[in-house]
């Protein structure tokens, strides 16, 4: 079986599309751990003892959904680099394959692979809101950690005393989860933008 170029290339593509495709395969089935980060709320000193208990119990609620969010955000982060890395690719290749298409051979197949890739790519990214998610799990994560610093270190923030103090910051914590969880229903696929 003898092959042309453009044989050789679709085989190329098509391997190397799937291959730069497996790390946001793994972003999609890997859970993600948190990281152990610095001092936490048991070895804060601003506290007592109560006190501590209350926002590490409070802390142990959250983990699971401070999980769930790293593991969208790195999910959404995979998949929105793969498509514009691809994308951009594509974009800037097909003008010059363009040039190089003769009925003859398999270079109009290659052409319409890369085509076919392309608008794959680029529905998916718009309809799974890709940028638009991994931004907003990426912030929401990051805006908890702000929240959980300034908790740690400047607690008078949050008011006078340690009691309105943890009730401040953990209001804080549910009006951020409350916006959040409108991100985990918003972003079901959509046609709109």
């Amino acid at each position: 079986m003898k092959f042309d170029v453009w044989q050789i290339w679709i085989i190329v593509y098509i391997i190397f599309a799937v291959v730069t495709l497996v790390p946001v395969v793994k972003a999609i089935f890997k859970k993600i751990k948190l990281n152990p980060g610095g001092k936490r709320f048991e070895e804060c000193l601003h506290f007592t003892v109560e006190g501590r208990k209350r926002l590490d119990d409070h802390y142990s609620r959250i983990k699971g959904t401070l999980i769930f969010w790293k593991n969208k955000a790195e999910m959404y982060k995979y998949l929105h680099y793969y498509c514009l890395i691809w994308s951009t690719t594509i974009a800037v290749s097909i003008p010059v394959i363009a040039q190089f298409i003769v009925k003859e051979n398999n270079s109009l197949l290659f052409l319409t692979i890369v085509s076919i890739h392309s608008a794959i790519i680029m529905t998916l990214h718009r309809t799974l809101k890709v940028e638009k998610n991994y931004q907003d799990f990426r912030i929401g994560e990051s805006e908890f950690y702000d929240l959980y610093r300034r908790m740690l270190d400047n607690p008078f923030y949050f008011g006078d005393t340690e009691d309105n103090q943890i009730k401040n910051y953990i209001d804080q914590v549910e009006v951020m989860r409350k916006q959040m969880r409108n991100t985990e229903i918003n972003n079901t696929p959509t046609l709109n933008s």
